[in-house]
């Protein structure tokens, strides 16, 4: 290897330790119950995110600092959908906030991801964004604002680590939990509006009807009633007594063929057009009962937590 190559090498090298270091100020090593620590991110003062899946007892928690003090720490709320946790810090140090990043990312664009061991050492590793994407609702049913998929390794325990960009500007939270074989990063978007919500309401608003329901072919005169292009509904098996639909009059056998005015084929249909609600929101769902089209308004309500 030449002198210059070396020269530009060691350079870069440099960088990216400098970086690493740099953003390291703001993870701490989070136990919680588990025999493998997992990683978090002081978000905000006082205030960390980490992976969900982590943690187990929550009345047990602890996070450990660059400078290898620890500190208790207590759960404020979580979001198994996304899997971000927010822990609230119960000493005297806040902990050093992140530079949140994240606006015009590229496909190719280097990343480290930054996390600590079980020991509070620093750990991290390299690679590039692997693919961009829209925004997409988890198998365990969180929505997550855009699909950001690093290529880089995230090790036992290193779930809430941080992805940083070459500017040290955190780009949102690793996890193993949310796809098969692969890591995915919670984008700071993402993770600032799930962290809102939990200080705020203490859990994350799943809109809730309270209704279990089974897609039906439409006979053909009905279909033909029926404004646009659909073969199918969602029949009403059941209306949870006291559940929203059941209080706006919506009852076993009645055949839902709409929300707001869309049609509605099958049950994802109906639940992405529900991921939008808000508290406080109300939908029109469009039904038939007794060969009748009618319609009625249910106010949204937040899913029961068991």
């Amino acid at each position: 290897m030449s002198n210059a190559i070396h020269s530009e090498w060691n350079m870069l090298s440099n960088q990216f330790a400098d970086v690493a270091e740099q953003a390291s100020k703001s993870v701490v090593a989070v136990h919680g119950g588990r025999r493998v620590a997992g990683s978090g991110i002081v978000w905000r003062a006082g205030v960390v995110v980490t992976a969900s899946h982590m943690l187990r007892h929550s009345e047990d928690i602890e996070v450990t600092f660059a400078d290898k003090s620890r500190q208790k720490a207590s759960l404020s709320g979580r979001d198994p959908g996304t899997d971000v946790a927010v822990l609230r810090l119960g000493g005297a140090n806040p902990g050093v906030s992140i530079d949140p990043g994240g606006a015009d990312l590229r496909v190719g664009q280097v990343v480290l991801a930054v996390g600590r061991s079980s020991l509070g050492d620093l750990a991290a590793s390299a690679g590039i964004i692997a693919r961009l994407g829209a925004a997409w609702q988890t198998w365990r049913g969180g929505k997550v604002d855009s699909l950001l998929r690093p290529d880089v390794t995230v090790y036992p325990g290193q779930s809430g680590s941080a992805l940083i960009d070459s500017r040290g500007q955190v780009l949102g939270m690793n996890t193993s939990a949310l796809a098969r074989a692969a890591a995915i990063t919670v984008p700071t978007v993402t993770v600032e509006r799930v962290l809102s919500e939990i200080l705020e309401h203490g859990g994350i608003f799943r809109p809730y009807l309270g209704l279990a329901m089974q897609p039906v072919p439409l006979p053909d005169e009905l279909a033909k009633q029926l404004e646009g292009e659909r073969d199918s509904g969602l029949m009403i098996m059941q209306a949870e007594p006291g559940s929203p639909s059941a209080e706006a009059g919506l009852m076993l056998g009645d055949l839902i063929v709409s929300i707001n005015g869309h049609p509605v084929n099958g049950i994802e249909q109906l639940q992405q057009a529900l991921s939008a609600g808000k508290r406080g929101d109300s939908v029109e769902l469009g039904y038939v009962r007794g060969g009748n089209i009618t319609s009625a308004k249910v106010k949204l309500a937040d899913r029961p937590r068991r």
